[in-house]
């Protein structure tokens, strides 16, 4: 596991960016963290990597939203109003899995179904220095990036 500190939004997304560089088709991102640490800021780094700063939004209610890139596909769930993993297999969530990169938020609540190649960026706010966050990166499987 290896961790690291953001001071600010901005050090957040330009430490997402250098993920973005090295994300492909294949990659699956879990992100998992209280309300405000950190998840949404990292999306729209790798995002904005390939151009898309000015498309992104919360996929809340619409669980997941879809970004072309001119490579790969990338979705973006958001899981926080599932239930349980049953209903993720019922919107057919585990398809996307191998139709571009995957990003989910609060990815914990189906980390059982998830295919055994993934990232897992963990994060937390300090809780005396309002922008710091920790970012804590697990790798599973083959999963690979040079950090």
């Amino acid at each position: 596991m290896l961790e690291l500190i953001t001071n600010s939004e901005n050090e957040t997304i330009e430490f997402a960016k250098k993920v973005a560089k090295q994300i492909n088709k294949n990659t699956i991102i879990v992100l998992t963290g209280d309300l405000g640490s950190g998840k949404t800021k990292f999306t729209q780094g790798i995002l904005s990597y390939y151009g898309l700063e000015d498309e992104i939004s919360s996929p809340t209610f619409t669980l997941v939203n879809v970004y072309n890139t001119e490579i790969f596909n990338i979705y973006h769930f958001d899981v926080y109003r599932l239930s349980d993993e049953d209903e993720f297999y019922a919107i057919g969530g585990e398809e996307y899995f191998d139709k571009g990169a995957c990003i989910i938020e609060w990815g914990e609540m189906i980390e059982k179904i998830l295919p055994k190649d993934y990232i897992k960026f963990s994060f937390s706010k300090d809780k005396d220095i309002e922008n710091k966050r920790t970012i804590k990166v697990e790798f599973f499987g083959n999963a690979t990036l040079e950090l």
